[in-house]
């Protein structure tokens, strides 16, 4: 069996999980002032706990977005870092997909459909059917208002998305396009854990310079506020590296 580290940062959970042997170990960090003053401590944990060193990892996974501008750029940094300092190849997952899985693991479902806050008035989401193990995308990764989510068909619906736009998701529920609704349901490493190691036995890895986050907004600009969290980032991506080399 493969080992598996994987991060997960793109909504307001930090969370890191370990993969070994089928044996998952999970820790997760809620009100630290950036993820990138976090995700560090809980990767060093993690390997502190299995009695393992970074580079006895096989691969590192990492939820790619969509979701939080900021978050999803301090999870490609902070596993470029790590992927860098260790030699290994990298595994992006998908936010969406990894709610998939969640909603599959904690519900049984094999329809999903992942709906994530994205702010000023819309939603990201996607449509995901479970077969023969592996999630077929049936509506690739969006950006939307909510009354254009495609929620015909009676789908698991899951995501913080379904509380924000509750107005309109709760409509749908009651005209029975859904078959559940999980607003619960969200992005954990955990799953992006047993979605990268799908990925890495099937030879699906990049390299940690090839990674790179999922946006769905265009941003033009960014602010003084995200700016600052950019340059924490690069200090936390160097940080990341010195960690590696250390635990060599």
């Amino acid at each position: 069996m493969s080992t598996i580290l994987a991060i997960e940062t793109s909504t307001e959970l930090a969370s890191a999980a370990l993969l070994q042997d089928g044996k998952l170990l999970a820790r997760e960090s809620l009100g630290a002032q950036t993820h990138s003053d976090s995700i560090l401590p809980l990767v060093q944990a993690l390997l502190a706990e299995a009695g393992l060193r970074l580079q006895q990892c096989d691969a590192l996974a990492f939820g790619v977005g969509p979701g939080s501008f900021t978050g999803v750029r301090t999870a490609c940094g902070i596993v470029q870092g790590l992927a860098f300092g260790a030699d290994l190849p990298v595994v992006p997952v998908v936010t969406l997909a990894a709610m998939a899985q969640a909603c599959h693991a904690e519900h049984q479902a094999e329809e999903v459909l992942a709906i994530l806050d994205a702010r000023m008035g819309e939603v990201y989401w996607a449509r995901y059917q479970l077969v023969d193990g592996d999630w077929r995308e049936l509506h690739a990764p969006a950006l939307s208002a909510a009354d254009q989510v495609q929620t015909a068909g009676k789908p698991v619906a899951c995501g913080n998305g379904l509380n924000a736009y509750a107005d309109y998701f709760s409509d749908a529920f009651k005209a029975r396009e859904f078959a559940a609704a999980y607003p619960l349901v969200m992005p954990h490493a955990r799953h992006v854990a047993a979605l990268g190691l799908r990925a890495f036995s099937n030879g699906h890895t990049i390299a940690p310079q090839e990674a790179q986050p999922l946006y769905l907004r265009n941003k033009v600009a960014l602010t003084t506020a995200e700016r600052a969290v950019r340059d924490a980032e690069k200090q936390a991506k160097g940080a990341a590296a010195v960690a590696a080399k250390d635990a060599a």
